[in-house]
């Protein structure tokens, strides 16, 4: 992008190191001061006092600063304005969503001098970042986690607002349905048994889990195997595959291992052992008897000595031949003794019988809920070759993407992030869209909540619905109406729309009087699954904030299912299992919970996008084009052709950032 903006500076090599230069000096200056806006006089004194800048390159400084202005690098977030904000006339932006991405849109938009209307049919701002506050209890029901900071826009803006931002703990012990230890707890009242899981065990089975994911990698990135019986193959299709696998390769080393057993039994080397003991036996028997029948010398007269010295000739040469046999018939029994050993030996130490046991399988589900968890989707949704969006290069597996450092929660909750950034602009709560008209004017029908229609006029149209309420219904969930669009969105927005994904991950958040659970050395806490189909199910408790809060998570399959339990019977349950762990007598009934049901939710219909089996990366292209009312192809679209009157903006637009707080906020 750079290089087709500056053009002239990639010429020769001194002007691309002025340029990167005073680049990086203006960078250094916005984030030593974030709270106050870098404006260019500040800027290109700053860099004369350091004698960053020569004359000739005053000019490409105030270039650099519109562009880095422009583009959101500086002067983003909340921050006090120098220069007073010139307005542009007949510039009017409808924006539909109140969420992270509308509202960074919006205050990017009216940055610019643009008039902007953001339209939310919720009762606040946040979209899917919401906080849960009763007194002194805050738990995040959507949106929580900070994905590092390194390079994150974040870490500018809780420098921006009191963003209390908390390093998560990465010790998580688990707990299973079977074996005990006992253990005291700081703030238990009594010894409890805790069902926990040796670290050894979890070690091994997450190592295995990752050899799986690596195993799943190669199929689909370097053997090119992604269909199965004219099917795509999903993630989880996958897994099994090599499950099934590998549970055939332990089926055969325990064959292959009786084998060698019956081959020792009856193998050559036993059988030339034996029949060879056999013979000198009867060889034994054979000298035993031939001596018993010669004659000694003193048994013998003189006149028969020429014979006698023939019998004892005789005689030492069938003890010499005796003695030998004995040698070797020691020998060959010593061969046989360790035969007999060797085949001992590996009758009690058969391989394992199963690739995984029944407590193995229950962990390794743990592992493949935690993933689902990542995904807000169960693994026969994902895609088998596209879901993480790897990169390959010369075989190397590369994602140059990830913000580097430790993720993080916010203690005081994610929520002060939107109605921070809500303030000052023009947002109409309550106010639902049932139908919007993009045409050369640009034009967007509104219908507020108490059923008053209103025609909202704009030259411009920005869409931030998720892409659970722009995609047509779940048949599993009770999810409301849908968005009209007038003229209809393009077959190819239409189809990619389709072709992605969009998951659900549900929260039950238990407020109790007290800590009962160790608080001091760890952030979470998982709970393992009885069976494969509920590994989902409360398997993962976090405990982040000061006040005595629980939140436990509800993944894959288990989320869908939830969404049709009452709110009783998920609180029931989730007592039951922490009473399961900590014992029945310290587990207090909570004094407050909620209950998420994100796919249920009107207005998100879902958490947050996948990609699922038979969409990839470019469906997240696809989404972030904009639209104009002739249908213009997808291609010319990006080539700057058309002309657009829709644009669109979320996580499900952002092919680098996709299901994050800060991939929205890019994308406004």
């Amino acid at each position: 992008e750079e290089r087709d903006l500056f053009p002239d500076v990639i010429k020769d090599v001194n002007s691309q190191v002025s340029f990167l230069n005073i680049r990086n000096r203006i960078l250094q200056l916005w984030l030593d001061n974030p709270k106050v806006e870098l404006i260019y006089e500040v800027a290109v004194q700053r860099l004369t006092d350091l004698k960053e800048i020569s004359p000739e390159n005053v000019p490409l400084s105030l270039q650099i600063h519109k562009y880095l202005e422009r583009h959101g690098f500086i002067n983003f977030g909340i921050f006090k304005r120098i220069h007073p904000i010139r307005k542009i006339k007949k510039a009017k932006v409808v924006i539909i969503g109140a969420g992270i991405a509308g509202l960074a849109a919006a205050r990017q938009l009216t940055s610019f001098g643009m008039e902007v209307i953001i339209i939310e049919a919720r009762d606040r701002v946040g979209g899917r970042v919401s906080t849960f506050r009763k007194g002194k209890f805050v738990a995040d029901l959507g949106a929580m986690v900070v994905t590092g900071l390194g390079g994150n826009p974040i870490t500018v803006i809780s420098k921006q607002i009191n963003m209390e931002l908390h390093k998560i703990k990465q010790d998580c012990p688990l707990y299973e349905t079977g074996g005990s230890r006992v253990i005291k707890y700081p703030h238990s009242r009594n010894w409890v048994v805790r069902i926990i899981v040796p670290r050894e065990k979890d070690l091994l089975v997450e190592k295995e889990f990752n050899k799986l994911l690596e195993a799943t990698a190669h199929m689909s990135h370097e053997m090119g195997i992604d269909t199965f019986k004219d099917q795509q193959l999903s993630l989880g299709k996958a897994f099994e595959l090599v499950i099934n696998l590998q549970e055939k390769s332990v089926k055969e080393q325990l064959l292959a291992h009786w084998h060698q057993i019956a081959k020792l039994h009856t193998g050559p080397a036993t059988r030339k052992v034996l029949s060879r003991m056999s013979d000198l036996k009867e060889a034994a028997v054979k000298c035993r008897d031939t001596l018993a029948n010669l004659p000694t010398m003193a048994d013998m007269e003189d006149k028969e000595c020429e014979k006698s010295i023939s019998n004892e000739f005789e005689r030492r040469c069938i003890m010499k031949d005796w003695r030998e046999a004995c040698t070797e018939a020691v020998e060959l029994n010593e061969k046989r003794l360790n035969l007999e050993s060797e085949i001992v030996a590996m009758e009690h130490n058969l391989p394992s019988d199963v690739y995984l046991s029944s407590k193995d399988r229950q962990l390794l589900d743990w592992h493949l809920a935690n993933l689902e968890f990542a995904n807000a989707a169960p693994l026969d949704k994902l895609s088998l070759k596209h879901w993480n969006q790897l990169k390959y290069l010369n075989n190397l597996r590369m994602n140059g993407y990830e913000f580097s450092g430790s993720h993080l929660v916010v203690r005081n909750g994610y929520s002060i992030l939107p109605t921070a950034y809500a303030d000052g602009l023009d947002i109409r709560l309550s106010t639902t869209v049932r139908k919007m008209s993009y045409s050369d004017l640009g034009n967007a029908f509104v219908k507020h909540v108490l059923r008053t229609l209103i025609y909202v006029f704009a030259t411009q149209i920005l869409c931030t619905l998720p892409l659970g309420v722009l995609n047509p219904p779940d048949p599993e969930l009770d999810q409301g109406p849908t968005i009209e669009f007038d003229p209809p969105l393009p077959t190819w927005k239409v189809d990619a729309m389709k072709r992605m994904g969009f998951g659900n991950l549900n929260k039950v958040v238990l407020c109790f009087d007290r800590t009962f659970w160790d608080a001091a050395s760890t952030n979470m806490f998982g709970h393992i699954g009885a069976t494969t189909s509920s590994r989902g199910e409360l398997f993962l408790f976090w405990a982040i904030y000061r006040a005595p809060v629980l939140i436990a998570l509800v993944a894959g399959k288990s989320a869908n299912v939830m969404e049709h339990v009452g709110d009783g019977v998920v609180l029931s349950r989730a007592i039951a299992v922490l009473k399961g762990i900590f014992g029945p007598e310290n587990v207090p009934e909570p004094i407050n919970y909620t209950v998420t049901r994100w796919g249920s939710d009107p207005w998100a219909k879902g958490s947050y996008s996948y990609v699922a089996v038979g969409s990839s990366g470019d469906d997240y292209d696809i989404m972030a084009c904009p639209v104009d009312k002739n249908g213009t192809s997808y291609d010319n679209m990006m080539n700057n052709g058309g002309n657009p009157r829709m644009f669109f903006a979320g996580e499900h637009t952002m092919r680098n950032y996709p299901a994050t707080v800060h991939g929205a906020l890019l994308s406004g």
